[in-house]
């Protein structure tokens, strides 16, 4: 089975706190939250504990968004070593809720070739990954599809890192390879073959642990410029649902939609009619 949530604090929580929005989700009947740090890892030892404590009791799974100031290829030395603080510190905070994975935005290519970053990103990654095993913290690291061409994170790319590095594994975000292929990669053939290629490069580890990132999403021949409400877009969701059907995938969807629980609930009962049909 597939869990649907939301990306961060649901818009009718009670109160703008993760415990608040873990329990609206809980009463939405949804399944899932990725606390996000997208500006930074502000969150102290017992914040942490207290939601993870509040996620047991709720029964929803957790996971989480490193910030976006993240470029392990920069040509600046002490912005890369920055970028791999900021992935360990996110992962520290993760393994203290509970959070299974974390997700993040890896590199640009800055003028350098594709392989060359890919060599370099594949380098940085596993030093982070030796430094975690140090720590005994074993929370996956998830590399995320980008949605602009001038970002590292093609599906190729970040299926080899997960190849490469061990406790690496995919965050296949469909809106961002739908944008960044300006308006692409939105048939149900298409949403198969991206499944596919990553179950064939990962197998059981990606299948039975996959995790996804949808939403509507407005771009041009310059790739992603925001996302959109499901509604509002061109991303034929319900194609992409069965594509998730038919692969026998299990794992995570978390909704990016400016409306949140909204689109997330569109998803997960969109899924769970169509399974009941299947």
């Amino acid at each position: 089975m597939i869990k649907f949530g939301t990306a961060g604090i649901p818009l009718s929580a009670k109160a703008d706190t993760t415990e608040a929005g873990i329990v609206r989700l809980k009463e939405l009947g949804l399944e899932a939250m990725e606390v996000e740090f997208v500006r930074g890892v502000h969150m102290r030892e017992e914040k942490a504990l207290l939601v993870r404590a509040v996620a047991e009791q709720e029964n929803i799974v957790l996971t989480c968004h490193a910030p976006y100031y993240i470029n392990l290829n920069s040509p600046e030395q002490e912005k890369v070593t920055a970028s791999r603080l900021r992935i360990v510190q996110t992962a520290r905070v993760a393994k203290l809720m509970g959070a299974s994975s974390i997700v993040f935005h890896a590199a640009f290519y800055s003028g350098g070739s594709k392989s060359e970053v890919l060599k370099r990103v594949i380098k940085e990654l596993t030093e982070i990954r030796e430094e975690l095993a140090k720590e005994d913290n074993d929370v996956i690291l998830r590399p995320e599809t980008t949605g602009k061409p001038t970002q590292f994170g093609n599906l190729a790319e970040i299926i080899v890192l997960s190849q490469e590095v061990p406790g690496v594994l995919p965050c296949i975000d469909f809106g961002h390879l739908h944008a960044r292929d300006n308006g692409a990669i939105n048939s149900y053939d298409e949403f198969c073959t991206v499944l596919e290629q990553a179950a064939e490069g990962l197998g059981e580890r990606w299948t039975k642990n996959a995790h996804f990132h949808i939403s509507g999403i407005e771009y041009g021949l310059k790739g992603e410029k925001k996302h959109l409400v499901l509604k509002d877009a061109d991303l034929k969701y319900e194609d992409l649902i069965n594509a998730l059907i038919n692969s026998d995938v299990k794992g995570t969807v978390i909704c990016e939609s400016p409306n949140l629980e909204e689109d997330a609930m569109l998803l997960q009962n969109t899924y769970r009619r169509f399974l009941g049909s299947s």
